[in-house]
C-alpha cells in the first residue's frame, strides 16, 4: 500500500511539474513572440520601405541605372498622387463633418445648443486625450 501511495504521489507530481513546464514555456513564446513583433510598435518609414524596394529591385531585376531613375520617378509620382487623394479626402470628411454638426443643430432647441456645444467641446478633449494616450 505504501508503494502505491508513493507511485501515485510521484505520478501526480510529475504531471503536475510537466504542466508548470509546457505553461512556461508557452508563456515565453507567447511573450517573445508579442514583444519582439514585426515592427516592435514603430511606424514603418515610408522612404526606409522605398529604399529597400528599389534596391530589391535593382538587384532581382537587374536594373540599370537608367531604369532605377525611372523607378524613382514612378516612385514620386505615385506618392504625389497618393498625397493629393489624400488631401482631397480630409477635405470631403471635414466638410462631411461640419454638414453633421450643423444639421444636429438644426433639430436642437436654442436653450439645448449651449449644452450641445459644451458636450462637443468634452468629447474633443476626450478624443484627444486618448489620441495622445494611444501614442505613448
Amino acid at each position: 500500500m505504501l508503494k502505491s501511495k508513493s507511485s501515485a504521489l510521484l505520478s501526480l507530481l510529475l504531471v503536475f511539474l510537466s504542466g508548470v513546464l509546457v505553461g512556461g514555456f508557452a508563456y515565453r513564446l507567447y511573450n517573445v513572440s508579442v514583444v519582439a513583433g514585426p515592427n516592435n510598435g514603430k511606424k514603418a518609414d515610408p522612404e526606409e520601405a522605398r529604399r529597400h524596394i528599389v534596391a530589391d529591385m535593382r538587384v532581382r531585376l537587374k536594373l540599370d541605372a537608367h531604369q532605377v531613375d525611372q523607378l524613382q520617378q514612378i516612385f514620386d509620382q505615385t506618392r504625389d498622387q497618393f498625397h493629393q487623394m489624400h488631401d482631397r479626402m480630409n477635405a470631403e470628411s471635414q466638410a462631411i463633418h461640419t454638414n453633421h454638426l450643423e444639421k444636429i443643430k438644426t433639430i436642437l432647441r436654442p436653450d439645448q445648443l449651449p449644452l450641445y456645444d459644451q458636450w462637443r467641446t468634452e468629447r474633443e478633449r476626450e478624443r484627444k486625450e486618448r489620441k495622445l494616450a494611444e501614442k505613448k
